[in-house]
């Protein structure tokens, strides 16, 4: 399946100042094959290195990390002649070997030459402790998610619906009405299935959505499995408690994070470590409110005012133990849900594409669900679940602010009318 994240581990590859790659991202995303993929098809070979699945490697990291040192004994560990720039090196699993990971400054400095990618499903918690030398300033960073909606189209085979939508994205005319219901179809499909490499595998294989469904469960067991394994013990419960109310916090009519969702009386210090876990696997991403509209965002953020999404729908889905006969068909005792589970899936479409995000409301019930920076402007957005675009806080947000323009997602046709671009839930990823 075609992802993304071969054009950008291309760019990576051509740089004059490439240095180590850390590939991140949570566990299942399709890490591993992307990478081995792209070894193969633009290096003479690749030796790879899985500190899971052989624990005597990191023995091998014990003493002396210096390339000269490590290079002879990687080949014979892996029976692959190592050439600087024509073998790609790859340690996978490498959260479990500290060690490897500080290896890295000494190929930053001592031997450039080599092309080295480190990834692992809970590099985000490795690279935050204090307990070893990170190489600071000394790597490359790079995440890499679930399959947008982009690639769900392209796995379905949907590669002339993709163009259609991305000139429409553009033009603002409205996609011919069979296509945009073909969309909206896969659309919903996408809800259920999600972005796991897997889970998409299965679905243009056989349709099947129990069989999906059963991926998705030991893709959700493997988390739980995680937060118990790497974490302190004194968090484990409270990760756990936090991670299972996700589905809570989504079900509120403003979807604020709110910590009484958790246990009676939560606070923020009881919980804010098991937060910032299960951001920083990957698991959930986190969106601030900022407090107004200025450049940069990042400085006018509230750190106590955020919402926290699922990484991938089809993981949610399984999570809320949703029928796919209530998404595919609309079905109105998802009510509750539905707002909730579409800003979701809109998150995950403008993290794909690299947007920071956050949200912002009023003191009254004006609340926009996203604002983004785009090609230099600030730009809201607002979302809906069915086709009711009534944008009564889009309204006073731009009477306030006076975007250069704003973005309407909803289940109705492209469109332009006074500065508010409708954009239909399937094109988000053209965002």
């Amino acid at each position: 399946m075609d992802r993304k994240i071969a054009e950008k581990l291309t760019l990576w590859k051509d740089s004059p100042y490439r240095k180590p790659l850390v590939l991140q991202g949570a566990r299942q995303v399709g890490k591993t094959y992307s990478v081995l993929a792209f070894g193969r098809a633009h290096y003479d070979n690749v030796a790879y290195f899985n500190f899971e699945s052989d624990p005597s490697l990191r023995d091998l990291f014990s003493g002396r990390i210096e390339p000269d040192y490590l290079v002879p004994l990687l080949s014979a560990m892996s029976r692959q002649t190592i050439i600087a720039e024509k073998t790609l090196i790859f340690f996978d699993e490498v959260q479990l070997c500290e060690r490897a990971l500080t290896s890295l400054k000494y190929f930053c400095e001592l031997a450039p030459d080599y092309h080295i990618i480190v990834a692992g499903s809970l590099l985000g918690i490795a690279t935050n402790r204090t307990a070893f030398s990170f190489p600071v300033g000394k790597v490359d960073f790079m995440t890499m998610g679930p399959m947008d909606m982009e690639e769900f189209f392209l796995a379905m085979g949907d590669d002339f619906l993709i163009a259609q939508i991305k000139a429409c994205f553009e033009s603002n005319a409205p996609l011919p009405a069979p296509l945009h219901e073909d969309a909206l179809a896969r659309y919903r499909q996408y809800l259920l299935v999600g972005g796991m490499p897997e889970c998409v595998q299965q679905f243009a294989a056989t349709g099947d959505y129990n069989l999906i469904r059963n991926t998705q469960n030991g893709i959700l067991e493997s988390y739980l499995n995680d937060m118990s394994k790497y974490n302190k013990e004194n968090e484990i419960k409270k990760t756990c408690l936090t991670y299972n109310s996700i589905t809570a916090q989504l079900s509120q009519k403003h979807t604020r994070f709110r910590y009484k969702l958790i246990k009676q009386g939560g606070r923020a210090a009881e919980f804010e470590n098991a937060i910032e876990w299960l951001v920083l696997s990957g698991i959930v991403s986190r969106v601030y409110a900022v407090e107004q509209i200025a450049k940069p965002l990042e400085n006018v953020i509230d750190i106590d005012d955020f919402k926290i999404y699922m990484s991938d729908m089809g993981l949610l889905a399984a999570k809320d133990q949703l029928y796919p006969d209530d998404i595919l068909y609309a079905s109105g005792d998802l009510n509750q849900f539905k707002g909730g589970m579409v800003e979701n899936y809109v998150q995950t479409q403008l993290i794909a594409n690299g947007h920071r995000t956050y949200y912002w409301h009023s003191k009254s019930e004006a609340e926009i669900d996203f604002i983004i920076q785009r090609d230099g402007e600030i730009i809201p957005i607002e979302v809906k679940a069915a086709d009711n675009t009534r944008a009564k806080s889009l309204n006073t947000y731009i009477k306030r602010y006076a975007p250069a323009y704003a973005i309407k997602l909803s289940t109705k046709n492209f469109s332009l009318e006074d500065g508010k671009k409708t954009v239909p839930l399937y094109a988000a990823f053209c965002i």
